[in-house]
């Protein structure tokens, strides 16, 4: 007997194996995981609804992505950027300046490396990389999906121009401009001089022992001389060596703590442990044998 596979069955067997890209995807567009996931569930629902009048006049993965763009774009009418306190004015000097948190602000997540499209965490440039999401949410609406659509999903400027409802003529000029605004706002991420595997580990490995160790003296040789330090959703935040010891000077003094290796927005990092309890995520960006960058979601629901 030949068993006739039902429209549902059909449905989930092609979509499914595009969930996590489009996760990501919403990802990069809303800067925020919960969102992405929310969107994504309406995106299947949506093309779940209108499978029947699919008529194949572009891929199935083409149709999907056309859907949860506009979903996106519909989500972003209703909302507000996402940010790090990096975008939201200058670096502060003084330790006690890390004071009260500020919710009300809708903050930029994190998203775990297990969640992400395995290709974008691999993808240089239209990756994940944290400093890369929060650039984009900067950018105007149609600039930041133009330049996704492009230069990420590398989309054929006639068919951005349908998801917009705009010209190819009018896709061109809006990528250049998105180009070039997002170079002023993360200038040269395709320069950051990575180490090796092994050089990474075992400076991620220095860290962590210093960090929990509170060795201030080691942390101090293990920043470069521009690091920064973001700890959301405190706004305040810290740029340069002398300014970030001083804060963890401040803020490791008789604290026990723990660091869990993880990785998020394909880059190292740690679910950090106070005095027993989940406390926050640290995502980590590394210049060739020294940390540039660490950025430190105070949020146990993320340890979790």
């Amino acid at each position: 007997m030949t068993i006739v596979e039902q429209p549902q069955d059909e449905f989930g067997r092609l979509t499914e194996p595009f969930r996590r890209e489009l996760l990501t995807h919403c990802y990069r567009m809303l800067g925020s995981v919960q969102d992405a996931e929310d969107v994504v569930q309406e995106t299947y629902l949506r093309a779940w609804r209108a499978y029947q009048d699919f008529e194949g006049r572009s891929s199935l993965r083409t149709w999907l992505y056309r859907i949860a763009t506009n979903a996106c774009l519909n989500a972003l009418r209703h909302g507000s950027r996402r940010v790090l306190p990096a975008g939201l004015g200058g670096p502060a000097t003084d330790p006690g300046a890390a004071g009260p948190r500020d919710p009300e602000i809708p903050w930029l997540e994190p998203i775990p490396d297990a969640r992400a499209d395995p290709a974008a965490i691999v993808a240089g440039r239209t990756g994940l990389r944290l400093a890369l999401i929060a650039a984009l949410q900067h950018l105007p609406v149609q600039q930041r999906t133009v330049l996704i659509l492009r230069d990420v999903l590398a989309w054929p400027a006639e068919e951005a121009a349908g998801v917009l409802g705009i010209t190819p003529a009018a896709v061109h000029s809006t990528l250049q401009r998105a180009r070039a605004r997002l170079d002023r706002l993360e200038p040269a991420i395709d320069d950051i001089a990575e180490p090796t595997e092994q050089e990474q580990r075992e400076l991620l490995d220095r860290y962590a022992d210093a960090f929990e160790r509170a060795d201030i003296a080691t942390l101090t040789r293990l920043l470069t001389e521009d690091a920064v330090w973001q700890m959301p959703p405190n706004p305040a935040w810290y740029a340069g060596r002398a300014n970030v010891v001083r804060l963890l000077e401040a803020r490791l003094n008789g604290k026990r703590s723990r660091l869990v290796p993880v990785r998020a927005n394909g880059q190292p990092g740690f679910a950090m442990y106070l005095d027993g309890e989940a406390f926050a995520i640290q995502v980590v960006s590394l210049r060739g044998p020294a940390v540039a960058a660490v950025t430190t979601f105070h949020d146990a629901a993320l340890v979790r």
